[in-house]
């Protein structure tokens, strides 16, 4: 679904960006419908105090970080947040040799950059993304999800040139609620798509 409201972007050789691991399999998916590439774009949530599941920032691979709003509020200090920035910076570093060992990212230079993940819930790891992925020039930034909640999809307007999101609940509670089935990537299977469109594969062609 979200593939076919991206089809405006067919044929003019698309980035797809990929916000590991749970929208890798999602970009695959993109990436073929649309004639484009597969790479990633490595980020990861800040996690609350006592509550992991919780993204009170994000972090991208050059350190530089998003800290939301309520972070205090919900106990996330200066001290905890360095530390926690500081975790989630080996994370990232760990996850890039495990996924694209001995290949650089591919370049966006200059080319229609799309940016997916599998919901937003915070929007804290797209704010992450966009940010990281306008640093490198893109032609046209777009942000792609299926879900989001509302608030966090209005954050994020201003980061992307353009987004596409298939609904905005105003019930939100969690990004999983809205698939059939939502189960979980692992870096196994990250590594293997990865691995089959670094080996060779060309755009349109699903490898």
């Amino acid at each position: 679904m979200l593939a076919h409201s991206l089809r405006e972007y067919k044929g003019r050789n698309p980035l797809i960006l990929a916000i590991p691991r749970g929208a890798v399999p999602m970009g695959k998916v993109i990436a073929d419908s649309l004639d484009g590439e597969l790479d990633i774009v490595l980020v990861h949530k800040l996690s609350a105090p006592f509550n992991p599941e919780l993204a009170v920032g994000a972090i991208d691979e050059t350190g530089w970080a998003y800290i939301a709003p309520y972070a205090l509020e919900c106990g996330a200090s200066g001290s905890y947040l360095q530390q926690e920035k500081s975790r989630q910076l080996q994370v990232l570093r760990k996850r890039r040799a495990q996924y694209t060992p001995f290949k650089p990212p591919i370049d966006a230079n200059g080319r229609i950059s799309i940016v997916v993940d599998d919901g937003l819930a915070t929007g804290a790891t797209m704010i992450a993304a966009l940010h990281a992925t306008r640093a490198r020039k893109p032609a046209e930034l777009v942000c792609a999800v299926p879900v989001a909640a509302p608030d966090s999809i209005e954050q994020i307007r201003p980061l992307a040139d353009k987004i596409v999101c298939l609904s905005t609940p105003a019930y939100f509670g969690a990004v999983g609620n809205f698939y059939r089935s939502f189960p979980q990537v692992d870096d196994d299977e990250v590594i293997g798509i990865l691995s089959r469109y670094r080996k060779g594969a060309q755009p349109g062609i699903p490898p």
